[in-house]
């Protein structure tokens, strides 16, 4: 989005490389008032008796009783509030205007210049874990860019209808991607939110995978996340791409991998890459341990 999680053709220049909980932005209703009618002043002076105020939509209305039927007169305002409001009370003509403020001139979609005033006016860095998360449960399908379907539909599946609602939701969201399930569903759309849908990727970049590896885990980092990117930089010729099997694994290598590898065993099935991966560290910590040891033995006193 702009410099963002969702910029893609510049990886350096975004997420490191590519790329409360109110009830805030409901509607209010008008509030109108409803008549009934009669024949003569005495049956309306009945009914006046026997009316009872309701709510209808957030309005007070008042039943009128006609041929011993009741049903609630509803003034036109009152109608066409309605109707532009979702079964939640979300007003989808205020979500559409606040779609209408950032999206494309030629385009009926938020493309790069919107999302990044779109993440203005939401406060939020656009390489941020928020923004992942929110483009998440927008279920947004490329970098860079909202449709009015993924808009109007993740507004309404976030409870918010304008910039205040929204920011007022991050604080749930992110404790909502906290949960085991709801992590790996955000762990997996991420791979193929930093696909190149428009060139047909089927692998990310290594240093787009990189980036995402790093705003993914946010909140919760794993042990061996930095030494396994380590890894990957220091590779670039023998890792050039990350297959959706390697990504999607290496979450389940983070789970039962102990820190010190002491899980890892070369029977299971991991992917090759993860193989070189443990040779590396192994190495790595074995040298480390070599040149700790060097450095104890210089500082003994005759040595």
């Amino acid at each position: 989005m702009g410099q963002c999680v969702t910029k893609c053709k510049n990886p350096t220049s975004s997420l490191g490389s590519k790329s409360g909980e109110k009830d805030a932005g409901k509607s209010h209703g008008k509030k109108g008032g409803g008549g009934g009618g009669g024949t003569g002043g005495a049956h309306k002076e009945e009914v006046a008796k026997s009316s009872a105020d309701v709510i209808f939509n957030g309005t007070k209305v008042s039943e009128v009783t006609v041929e011993g039927s009741t049903a609630p007169a509803v003034s036109a305002d009152v109608r066409r509030e309605h109707s532009a409001q979702d079964g939640e009370g979300l007003s989808l003509a205020r979500i559409d205007e606040l779609f209408s403020s950032y999206k494309d001139e030629h385009e009926d979609a938020i493309l790069e210049e919107g999302m990044e005033r779109f993440c203005n006016d939401l406060c939020v860095d656009p390489a941020e874990f928020r923004v992942l998360v929110l483009a998440w449960r927008f279920q947004a399908a490329t970098m860079c860019k909202f449709t009015r379907r993924e808009f109007v539909d993740g507004c309404k599946a976030i409870q918010a209808d304008s910039i205040p609602g929204i920011c007022s939701r991050f604080s749930v969201l992110l404790e909502e991607s906290r949960g085991e399930e709801s992590f790996k569903d955000l762990y997996r759309f991420t791979f193929q939110f930093g696909l190149d849908a428009e060139q047909g990727q089927r692998s990310l970049q290594r240093s787009i995978a990189i980036a995402l590896w790093r705003l993914v885990f946010t909140l919760d980092t794993p042990p061996l996340l930095e030494h396994w990117l380590d890894f990957l930089s220091e590779n670039p010729c023998g890792v050039r791409g990350i297959s959706r099997d390697t990504w999607n694994m290496f979450l389940n290598f983070t789970q039962s991998i102990g820190q010190d590898l002491s899980n890892y065993s070369e029977d299971e099935a991991w992917p090759s890459l993860f193989d070189s991966f443990v040779e590396w560290e192994t190495e790595r910590r074995r040298r480390e341990q070599s040149d700790a040891s060097a450095e104890t033995d210089c500082e003994r006193p005759g040595s």
